[in-house]
C-alpha cells in the first residue's frame, strides 16, 4: 500500500495503535512488542479483561511489564465496558450489576493508568435497556462519569466521552457529536474540573452521516483524543473513501495536537502489513 500521508504531513502528527483491534492475532502480552517492531512507540487499549473489572494484580503487572519491555507508551485506556468487542457498548449507564462493575473498575483502571503514565481514560456510555426510563439511565451515567472524572483527575488524566454509530450500535444513545459534547459539558459542570473531553472518532461520525470538517471545526477545542478508520469497511486508511489526509490536516489546523489512534481492522493479512499508508517516521510519535 502506498503512503497516504506525505512524509512532512505524517511526521507532525502523533499516531498510536489500538492493540484491542490490531495485532489481535497475538496474545495480549505479545502485542506491545509487535507494535514496537512495526515502528510504533505508543499504543492504546480497550479494557483487556472483559470478564472482570478487577483482574488480579499479577495480570496488571504483567501487562505493565510487557508495555515497558517493548518501550511502548500507553496513551489511552478504556474503563471496563462489558463484552467488547461484542454486544455491550459500555457500562456507565446500565443499572444493576454492570454499573456496579464499572464503579469497581474506576480506581483499578485509574491506578493502572497512573502506573504506566497513561493520561486518557475512556468511558463508554452503555446501551439503552428495555424497560428502563432513559432519563434514569442518564442520571446514573452522570453520577458514574463524575466519579470517573474525579479518579482521572487524581492521576493527572482526562476522561473521554465517545460517540459510536447508530448502524452498528443501535442501542447506544450517543450517536452524534453534539450528543457526546452535551455529556462532556454536563460532567465538567458537575465536577468543576474541566477534564472531560470528546473522543472524536472519524469512522463513527462518518457512519452517522455527520459533516466531518464541520465537526472538527466546531469541537476540536473540546477534543481529547482522535481515532481513525476508513469507511466503508472500517479498514486501514486508503481502503475506503474517507478523505483522511484532508481530515487530519483539518484537525491540525483547528489546533488539535494530541494522539491519533489507529482503530481499524487489518483484514485477513497480519496487522503488521496494514501500515503501508503511514510513513515509518510518523509511527514513532513525538
Amino acid at each position: 500500500m502506498a503512503p497516504l500521508l506525505s512524509d512532512k504531513r505524517g511526521s507532525d502528527q502523533r499516531f498510536d495503535v489500538n492493540l484491542s483491534i490490531l495485532f489481535t492475532e497475538l496474545p495480549l502480552l505479545e502485542r506491545p512488542a509487535a507494535a514496537a517492531a512495526a515502528g510504533f512507540t505508543a499504543v492504546e487499549l480497550w479494557w483487556p479483561w472483559i470478564e472482570t473489572p478487577t483482574p488480579p494484580q499479577a495480570e496488571l503487572d504483567a501487562l505493565k511489564k510487557a508495555l515497558e519491555d517493548a518501550g511502548t507508551q500507553l496513551v489511552g485506556l478504556n474503563f471496563y465496558a462489558g463484552q467488547l468487542p461484542g454486544p455491550d457498548r459500555g457500562a456507565v449507564s446500565v443499572p444493576g450489576e454492570e454499573s456496579d462493575r464499572f464503579r469497581a473498575n474506576i480506581d483499578v483502571a485509574a491506578d493502572f493508568a497512573a502506573s504506566v503514565g497513561c493520561k486518557a481514560l475512556n468511558a463508554l456510555y452503555g446501551n439503552r435497556v428495555d424497560g428502563v426510563d432513559p432519563a434514569v439511565q442518564d442520571e446514573l451515567a452522570l453520577e458514574n462519569l463524575v466519579r470517573a472524572a474525579r479518579a482521572a483527575d487524581r492521576v493527572g488524566a482526562i476522561l473521554l466521552i465517545e460517540t459510536l454509530n447508530k448502524p452498528e450500535s443501535p442501542l447506544y444513545p450517543l450517536v452524534s457529536a453534539p450528543a457526546a459534547i452535551e455529556v462532556v459539558d454536563k460532567v465538567n459542570a458537575a465536577t468543576g474540573l474541566g477534564n472531560a473531553k470528546f473522543l472524536l472518532d472519524l469512522y463513527h461520525l462518518s457512519m452517522n452521516g455527520e459533516d466531518l470538517p464541520q465537526a472538527i471545526a466546531t469541537y476540536a477545542d473540546k477534543t481529547g483524543h482522535v481515532q481513525i478508520a476508513d469507511n466503508p469497511g472500517r479498514g486501514a486508511p486508503g481502503t475506503g473513501s474517507l478523505p483522511l489526509e484532508d481530515l487530519l490536516d483539518s484537525l491540525r489546523k483547528a489546533g488539535y495536537d494530541g494522539w491519533v489512534g489507529l482503530e481499524y481492522k487489518a483484514g485477513d493479512a497480519p496487522s503488521a502489513e496494514s501500515f503501508g499508508w503511514l510513513p515509518a517516521e510518523a509511527r514513532a510519535g513525538h
